[in-house]
């Protein structure tokens, strides 16, 4: 049902760029803790929307997450026979695989997929898709994870929030100053909010069952606090403020979501049937 490996024929500066970040992040000061909060997030999302139900073939569109975390692994694993991970960077492969032997990895790229029609009953993609330069390619990717998802299928999706003022100013500020100043660690794309975000799914023809806004404690406040807390605080204090943190998810259910959260995420099916909607 899948092609082999795939290996990226033409040089790409994509590839190169994100090679380069996973090098850059592996050899610089460790994220442990922000990726524990991360990783907690994104797992509670799929806790929320997937509960214990199996599925056989799952995709990750990227294994960022767990090149450098837990990612969402535990979650996978004990709801798939076989998971499959994508991503552009050697580096990020190879780091995965070691954290997670169990699962398939594949040197890819989401918006020209290696894969056969209908090849997984679940997709997640968790902040992949908001690093393109144009709307169009975030388009031709969701075009491309409705090929590969079987009919009856659900994907689970996440990107940069534009409904957030705070994502939003910084989309629209120069990358170098906010980068020296590591607010961005890496370089941003285009992204959408839910209004658009749901037109952009249902023209790749999928029916939207349900979308929310993740990721609401002050970020930037965060990221620091948690760069200092791994270095100088007890692991007992690292939990509490782990805790603490998570307090703010309760945001998620509020009608203000969309303006405090960091991620838009939405739990979308490809139909079973024509014209199911």
């Amino acid at each position: 049902m899948m092609k082999k490996l795939w290996d990226i024929r033409e040089p790409d500066t994509t590839t190169d760029y994100w090679e380069g970040v996973a090098r850059s992040w592996r050899a610089g000061p460790s994220h442990r803790l922000w990726r524990r909060h991360s990783d907690a997030v994104n797992a509670q999302l799929l806790q929320r929307w997937i509960g214990a139900r199996h599925a056989d073939r799952w995709l990750k569109t990227d294994v960022f997450d767990e090149a450098f975390g837990a990612g969402v692994a535990e979650k996978a694993d004990d709801r798939s026979k076989l998971v499959v991970g994508i991503d552009l960077s050697p580096t990020v492969l190879e780091m995965a695989q070691r954290h997670h032997p169990q699962w398939r990895v594949v040197q890819a790229d989401v918006r020209r997929l290696p894969f056969a029609n209908a090849s997984f009953d679940r997709i997640v993609s968790l902040s992949t898709l908001d690093h393109f330069d144009a709307h169009s390619q975030i388009e031709a990717s969701l075009v491309e994870l409705n090929r590969v998802l079987k009919k009856g299928g659900a994907l689970f999706l996440t990107l940069d929030n534009l409904a957030n003022p705070l994502v939003w100013l910084r989309n629209t500020l120069p990358f170098g100053p906010l980068h020296r100043i590591s607010l961005t660690p890496y370089q941003v794309g285009k992204t959408c909010g839910p209004a658009r975000l749901r037109r952009s799914l249902r023209s790749a023809g999928f029916r939207i069952a349900e979308s929310t806004a993740v990721m609401h404690c002050p970020r930037a406040l965060a990221v620091g606090m948690c760069r200092s807390l791994q270095s100088y605080a007890s692991e007992q204090v690292q939990d509490h403020f782990l805790r603490l943190l998570m307090i703010f998810e309760q945001l998620s259910r509020w009608p203000s979501r969309y303006a405090t959260g960091y991620f838009v995420a939405v739990r979308a099916d490809k139909p079973s049937k024509c014209g199911d909607s």
